[in-house]
């Protein structure tokens, strides 16, 4: 990765897409398109080079976003995507691996790779975009629905209890944990790229939307109303000139919320690797 930081230069998001793939399958108002853009500005940030970097997704409706990077892109089975990158990054290490993947696809299926993959602490970057349901797949509930929401799994309201996917991959171990909102594209730009260029698993949770299928089953208005009422997550005093209900009114914390020097696993791995075949009777 190119250590230059070129903030000053005009960002044309348009350098980074696959054009050909246009229009996009996204719905009007989802937040992952701004998850995206905010991806690809940090990408262009960091002056990585396209041919350097590799995009990993899963199944779902951020699973399809990597589709439109002008990279190499990786589309992996449901819930496996950090463990393809490991095995890519193990493989290659002169590349800068992204994973983008669902709240679904991250925490429920894929959640024992998560978990592993934040104790590695192998240099890879994982984009979370939570929506708090399974958009592309039916809408069904998922770890990180809010208690009460409907879904069409949960047809009463959601009786669960939801992940914080932040402190969990703290507690499991990622040395750079953030969130930030899609309605600070700046904000999550930057915590995005801070998390590419820490040398570690680096977990970020982008909160996003999803206006088709949750926010219409729960009546949270159309996508002005359900992208401003991110405010109330950070400030619920705030929340009283945008909806008549809060979305997740709990005072959400964002920015980064850990950042910690661990030994990179890659590193450490290949070091391992050498010492062992160093050792006298050992197998060349």
């Amino acid at each position: 990765m190119n250590e230059m930081v070129r903030t000053l230069e005009p960002f044309e998001i348009k350098d980074y897409l696959r054009l050909q793939l246009m229009p996009h399958f996204m719905c009007p108002g989802c937040g992952h398109g701004i998850a995206l853009r905010a991806l690809l500005w940090a990408v262009h940030e960091l002056a990585i080079d396209k041919n350097k970097l590799a995009i990993v997704s899963g199944i779902g409706c951020s699973g399809r976003v990597g589709a439109y990077i002008d990279a190499n892109t990786f589309h992996t089975t449901h819930g496996r995507p950090l463990a393809f990158a490991t095995g890519l990054k193990l493989a290659r290490p002169d590349l800068t691996v992204v994973v983008i993947t669902g709240d679904g696809d991250c925490l429920a299926i894929g959640g024992n790779h998560l978990i592993h993959a934040c104790r590695r602490n192998l240099d890879l970057t994982c984009l979370m975009l939570n929506n708090e349901v399974y958009g592309m797949t039916g809408g069904q509930v998922s770890p990180t629905t809010s208690a009460n929401r409907l879904t069409t799994t949960t047809p009463g309201g959601n009786a669960e209890p939801t992940f914080d996917a932040c402190k969990l991959a703290e507690a499991a171990g990622a040395s750079f944990v953030g969130r930030e909102v899609t309605r600070q594209a700046m904000a999550l730009k930057n915590v995005i790229r801070d998390g590419i260029a820490h040398p570690g698993f680096s977990f970020i949770e982008a909160i996003s939307d999803c206006t088709e299928i949750y926010g219409r089953k729960n009546d949270l208005g159309e996508s002005p109303e359900m992208i401003l009422s991110q405010k109330s997550d950070m400030r619920p005093e705030a929340f009283g000139n945008v909806a008549d209900e809060p979305f997740r009114p709990n005072r959400l914390v964002t920015g980064i919320l850990a950042k910690q020097a661990r030994p990179e696993y890659g590193a450490a791995y290949r070091d391992y690797a050498v010492r062992v075949k160093s050792k006298p009777g050992r197998p060349r």
